[in-house]
């Protein structure tokens, strides 16, 4: 086991899903109280200009655990698979002596395989798992069916996915939940006395909230860091479903949800806009169905109480103050800004612009740091924190001059320095994201590339469908799209240059994937 001395120890990573910058910005100045997240803001550093690298769950995931960009470690979007094969931070830890707890949302694997995971993720670096995930199968819903059958159905309602295949053999008897999940939701009820409003996408959660995902996911957590010796340092990944869609917080939350104080919905700007990317011109009409916000919100505030579970029982074990904790989420949600819902590729703020809170382990509290911080920080972050590093690069024969510590590895850089007050004069100045089609399209047409700077958003759709350019200072809401402009054409084509020397280091590092050796004949 290495050296255990260094200054933090343990780490937990809070990880939400689906959860906006924007929203959560929005719940702090009042449309939600976030008593915890205030906790956690004043004990740390808070970074509001943070960019998933890739807006949906299993590429972005893939960069937090890889350190790697989307090319690097080649989940493009939902469907590919992140190999365990590659080096990860959490195998790392593990192999250095840190128990490591995978409790919750993981989606390194597809929904689409089996829902029982478990032994699975062990191969990513984890030795307790305690798994569940959108699709809701597996650990979770089976305890559900074995402890409290009698809500068996109103917890059935809440699957969307029916769909996927295992359902129809579900578990070791081979029983056809499907068919169940689709009968219970044909004939369910949704609305309450106090949410009459409510649908099939957003709705009061239909059992009692100490059944839910999201508290399940934190009781594992809280007993992961309780089981952990004090003598050994750990690692938690409390990665929490909600707010992902459907939306359906407990019903007590949808009441602390000030909906005076929810943001209006930004209009649709390129509807009807014959300067809109073609992209957007050729999808369906705005959605403007806005009635889903109050329950996202009422969400937060649930995971707010969640997040307050942890920091407590790190208290109570006494790691409070060798304990880095970093609160982030994979992506946001567009919540109808725009007349647009869900992610992927609509590169706007609520999409792509991701809640980053680092604290604990001796950081000051209550400070913001406003540089262009990315996903792929959070691995080299990590590492720096515990001493650690990933494995050099392979190599072998005369011909690379370089030494293998000298061989790049990672895209990202540590963010302490950041953390610490230090002035890093070199540091990014703007991110970049992109996107692949969604999982129901294979149109090159689909895919996104994207520049983000202090002052502009540039985003080029593929297949000649259109740019779009923000001042995002001027228009927050990104509503006035410059991109022809004849006044911006040289901002415009300056971040167009930019943004071509970003897309092609997205292979930079090289990848590891099937990499014997650098520098053989």
């Amino acid at each position: 086991m290495k050296d255990k001395s260094h200054k933090c120890p343990n780490i937990v990573l809070f990880m939400v899903d689906q959860l906006s910058a924007r929203w959560l910005e929005a719940a702090r100045a009042g449309a939600c109280q976030v008593p915890n997240i205030e906790r956690l803001a004043a004990r740390g550093v808070t970074f509001p200009n943070a960019f998933t690298a890739n807006p949906v769950c299993m590429p972005a995931r893939s960069t937090i655990a890889t350190g790697l960009t989307t090319r690097g470690h080649g989940v493009l979007e939902n469907g590919y698979e992140l190999s365990p094969k590659l080096p990860n931070f959490i195998r790392t830890l593990q192999q250095a002596g840190w128990r490591t707890g995978a409790l919750g949302k993981l989606h390194f694997r597809s929904h689409y395989r089996d829902s029982h995971l478990n032994d699975a993720y062990r191969a990513y670096g984890f030795d307790v798992v305690h798994n569940t995930e959108d699709s809701c199968g597996g650990e979770w819903l089976d305890w559900v069916a074995a402890e409290h059958p009698d809500q068996l159905d109103n917890v059935l309602a809440t699957i969307w996915a029916a769909h996927i295949p295992w359902f129809s053999q579900y578990g070791p008897e081979k029983v056809n939940l499907a068919e169940r999940i689709w009968r219970v939701r044909e004939g369910f009820d949704y609305t309450t006395a106090s949410c009459p409003d409510a649908t099939e996408n957003w709705y009061p959660l239909p059992f009692p909230t100490e059944l839910s995902q999201t508290e399940w996911i934190t009781r594992h957590a809280e007993d992961f860091i309780r089981q952990t010796p004090t003598d050994q340092p750990l690692f938690a990944q409390v990665s929490y479903v909600q707010p992902h869609s459907p939306f359906h917080p407990p019903a007590d939350c949808v009441d602390r949800v000030d909906e005076s104080k929810i943001p209006g919905t930004a209009p649709a700007e390129w509807f009807e806009n014959p300067d809109a990317p073609a992209y957007y011109r050729r999808h369906s009409p705005p959605d403007t169905r806005t009635g889903r916000r109050k329950y996202y919100f009422a969400d937060i505030a649930h995971l707010d109480d969640q997040l307050g579970h942890v920091l407590d029982v790190l208290a109570e074990t006494g790691r409070a103050d060798n304990t880095l904790l970093i609160f982030t989420a994979d992506h946001g949600e567009m919540l109808g800004d725009h007349g647009l819902q869900g992610k992927e590729e609509h590169h706007y703020d609520a999409c792509i612009r991701i809640p980053l809170m680092v604290a604990g382990c001796g950081l000051s509290g209550g400070h913001v740091r406003d540089e262009m911080v990315q996903l792929e920080d959070i691995c080299p972050t990590i590492l720096e924190a515990t001493g650690q590093q990933l494995p050099l690069m392979p190599t072998l024969g005369p011909d690379l001059g370089d030494k293998a510590d000298t061989v790049a590895v990672l895209p990202g850089r540590s963010l302490l320095p950041l953390a610490r007050g230090e002035t890093v004069d070199d540091w990014r100045p703007a991110a970049y994201i992109e996107s692949y089609n969604a999982v129901w399209s294979v149109d090159p047409a689909d895919w996104a590339r994207t520049i983000r700077t202090d002052q502009y958003r540039y985003t080029l759709y593929a297949c000649d469908n259109g740019e779009q350019l923000f001042d995002v200072q001027a228009d927050p809401q990104e509503q006035n799209n410059l991109a022809g402009d004849p006044a911006f054409a040289s901002i415009r084509l300056g971040l167009r240059d930019q943004l071509l020397e970003l897309i092609i280091l997205q292979d930079y590092p090289k990848t590891r994937r099937s990499l014997f050796a650098l520098g053989v004949h």
